[in-house]
């Protein structure tokens, strides 16, 4: 197939577009190399795929509705992942036009293309952030989501909601992703496993939110890709039990699916900091703090939709996930 994949030099676009390379795709990357973080280790993403003779590089804008009209009408793509985004609960905080930008109009963009062309599937990353200040664990796909506590984790909602509209009213088969606290090789220096490594091995000391007491289902980039190239291999179908009277937010009488994408297995920050601990054999120096603004005390992915429709099951033990990165961090850091 020929497939598009945005936000293909971001860490789960690159890894997708590598694994639907590996399998004899063709894969279109669309990514605009913001500097949200480093985009060397964008650049450095890229290097890999541009080594595949059935990968193709476009640098643009999800926002910009011209360079988005023009790709798509030539594009010729069969199905779309949908990757690109403005990433981060906490910088959500401090620039949310940022979101608008790219997490809205961006989406609508994308939306607006897939429909004039035809194309066969969509598949977009939301968030385990919708769930906001949800408490009952595990998370739900047929929860109700109507209480973020960030600007990011509403823009993840509405598209999902955006989404339903355009299955409902063009028939566009679409189905969301809800990622959970996705870690690995080539991943994302925002993030907590890159930070505290990049720290530990300084010296310095490492801030540990709500003093470590946070849950988080992390979720190893390999197991992520491989729902992902699943689930975009099952087209969305209309729900046949589908029932208005008492509607299921993550099925519908459209083409629209929304499963949660994860490990089913919470981990404590103070184990999770354990692990990297034992990875590196140094010990970290914690700087115990409160809870953030934005922040939720705990994720927990139900994944038993997302196995029921495509056979999903994460496969990688925090330990494994976490070592195989350290070894990534310190042989990219050491060229």
């Amino acid at each position: 197939m020929r497939i598009l994949v945005t936000g293909a030099a971001g860490f789960i676009g690159s890894h997708v577009a590598q694994r639907l390379l590996e399998r004899g795709d063709e894969v279109v990357g669309l990514d605009n190399i913001s500097d949200y973080y480093d985009p060397k280790l964008k650049l450095a993403r890229l290097a890999r795929l541009e080594t595949s003779s059935g990968f193709r590089f476009l640098k643009a804008d999800v926002g910009d509705r011209d360079a988005m009209r023009d790709l798509f009408s030539g594009g010729g793509f069969d199905r779309v992942v949908h990757l690109a985004a403005q990433a981060g609960v906490r910088y959500s905080i401090e620039n949310p036009h940022a979101y608008a930008d790219a997490n809205l109009t961006g989406f609508l963009n994308i939306l607006e293309g897939c429909r004039h062309a035809g194309v066969e599937h969509l598949v977009y990353a939301s968030s385990s952030s919708v769930y906001g200040a949800n408490a009952k664990l595990p998370f739900s796909v047929s929860d109700s989501v109507d209480h973020p506590v960030s600007l990011y984790a509403a823009t993840k909602k509405a598209n999902e909601l955006m989404a339903h509209a355009y299955a409902h009213l063009y028939r566009l088969p679409v189905t969301g992703l809800r990622f959970f606290t996705v870690y690995g090789p080539w991943g994302r220096p925002d993030m907590a496993l890159f930070l505290f490594t990049r720290k530990i091995l300084a010296g310095e000391p490492i801030d540990v939110f709500n003093h470590g007491e946070h849950r988080r289902d992390f979720t190893y980039i390999d197991d992520i890709t491989e729902g992902v190239v699943r689930t975009l291999d099952k087209v969305a179908t209309p729900s046949p039990d589908w029932n208005p009277m008492q509607p299921d937010p993550a099925v519908s009488s459209a083409p629209y699916r929304l499963y949660n994408i994860g490990n089913n297995q919470p981990v404590r920050l103070l184990d999770f900091i354990g692990a990297i601990e034992k990875a590196l054999d140094r010990k970290a120096v914690m700087n115990m703090l409160p809870m953030q603004p934005g922040d939720v005390e705990s994720t927990y992915a139900d994944i038993d939709a997302l196995g029921e429709a495509v056979g999903f099951r994460p496969r990688t033990p925090i330990e494994e996930g976490i070592a195989r990165f350290i070894v990534w961090y310190r042989e990219y850091y050491r060229a």
